[in-house]
């Protein structure tokens, strides 16, 4: 066996050897050191509190001052940038081989889409809170229309594409019309209000290129993730990209659940934190004495956190503390969340991520949470002046579906 990674020759290990150089450092790939050369800064971690204090420097390919964000976790898996556009001015003109998604975390403005041969660009106007979606490598021009920076928050399957082709030149300038994707629509960016059931759980979706506000946007009662849980997936511009946005009541938090890396929570409104910890540390990792091994993230409108921040299983559980509630729009990237990777088609799978450990799932039920969780929720609303809504039946061992459990709520 090598002793080192210096060394550059091959040869064959002898009787009882091994070949290879034994330890070794994961590679850097295509995409991380296409990032390291656009000059910007990347930032690295669990979460932030505000995307918006992220230190940025100007991009020359983007035409704005901006920071890559690879949290932990969703490296490989997909990626994500902070943009702000200048006061009356416009990024530049681009076009590119992944899937996109933008939220605007601040500022009013429009964007510009369109395709070689097509007669006219369409434009659409957005302001804070609007999401809207870049048809797969449709060109496109985003301008700021006020005296004030506006900011972006842009979700992308750049890893997939970049780590995979390995040539920037042809992710960034190659002509290829997605039709299918993209058919030149009058009406491809008019913002649909229709609800209806995702072709895979059939859970509530709403088909739209542009939702004009996803921070006070309607949301259909869902009950999943606690008492009066609110949710909607967000379905934009064909893509493989997943998404969802969810709401916890004021005075409630969620259940503890865990899956493996790649969701990313943005908080639209409110504030809280979440905590993180492996699965192998249990659902009582205080009362067991494993508190240190247990991560912790705060956030408020424009914060981001990972919410299974390494490798295998990671339980995540969510707190709002703030009285209009906390509102998260979740970002899992390309065919990423767990209920959509590939696999045997037609195979019997079942929705584990809403089921309670007891019966068979992946959530951990309020009687069986660790009991620290309750106390600190309860001290940290009293310290605001709010009081819990979480009630003590909630915490019953009844034996009761979810949904008997919380019905009515």
């Amino acid at each position: 066996m090598h002793d080192t990674v210096k060394d550059t020759h091959w040869h064959e290990p002898k009787a009882g050897q091994n070949a290879g150089f034994g330890d070794f450092r994961r590679p850097t790939l295509p995409y991380d050191r296409f990032m390291e050369d656009e000059g910007v800064p990347v930032y690295r971690g669990i979460g932030v509190q505000r995307v918006q204090d992220l230190p940025m420097r100007f991009w020359p390919r983007l035409g704005g001052r901006g920071s890559y964000i690879q949290l932990y976790g969703t490296e490989g898996l997909w990626g994500m940038y902070v943009v702000e556009v200048p006061p009356r001015a416009a990024l530049n003109i681009e076009r590119h081989l992944y899937e996109e998604i933008i939220l605007v975390v601040e500022g009013r403005g429009s964007t510009e889409v369109w395709q070689d041969g097509q007669s006219g660009r369409h434009v659409f106007e957005w302001q804070k809170g609007s999401l809207f979606s870049i048809p797969l490598n449709a060109i496109h021009r985003i301008v700021n229309a006020s005296s004030a920076p506006a900011i972006l928050l842009c979700g992308t399957s750049a890893p997939n594409i970049i780590n995979l082709l390995d040539d920037t030149d042809f992710v960034f300038s190659s002509p290829w019309h997605f039709r299918k994707r993209f058919s030149g629509a009058e009406d491809f960016f008019k913002p649909r209000d229709d609800i209806e059931p995702d072709p895979v759980r059939g859970l509530a979706m709403r088909r739209s290129n542009l939702i004009p506000d996803v921070i006070s946007a309607e949301l259909p009662l869902d009950n999943r993730r606690s008492p009066g849980y609110r949710r909607i997936e967000p379905m934009m511009a064909g893509n493989r990209f997943y998404q969802f946005i969810g709401q916890y009541e004021t005075g409630r938090y969620s259940k503890a659940h865990k899956h493996h890396s790649t969701a990313v929570l943005i908080c639209l409104k409110g504030r809280g934190h979440t905590y993180t910890w492996h699965d192998s540390l249990g659902p009582t990792p205080w009362r067991d004495g494993k508190a240190e091994k247990v991560l912790r993230q705060d956030y408020e409108y424009g914060g981001i956190v990972s919410a299974a921040p390494m490798s295998g299983d990671w339980f995540h559980q969510h707190f709002g503390i703030a009285k209009e509630g906390l509102r998260v729009l979740a970002w899992h990237g390309p065919n990423n969340h767990p209920a959509l990777k590939a696999g045997r088609p037609g195979e019997a799978l079942k929705d584990i991520w809403a089921v309670d450990l007891d019966k068979g799932g992946a959530a951990i039920p309020y009687h069986m949470e660790d009991p620290a969780l309750r106390r600190e929720y309860e001290a940290t609303l009293a310290r605001d002046g709010l009081v819990t809504r979480m009630e003590p039946r909630f915490y019953e061992a009844s034996g009761a579906t979810a949904a008997d459990s919380i019905g009515g709520f």
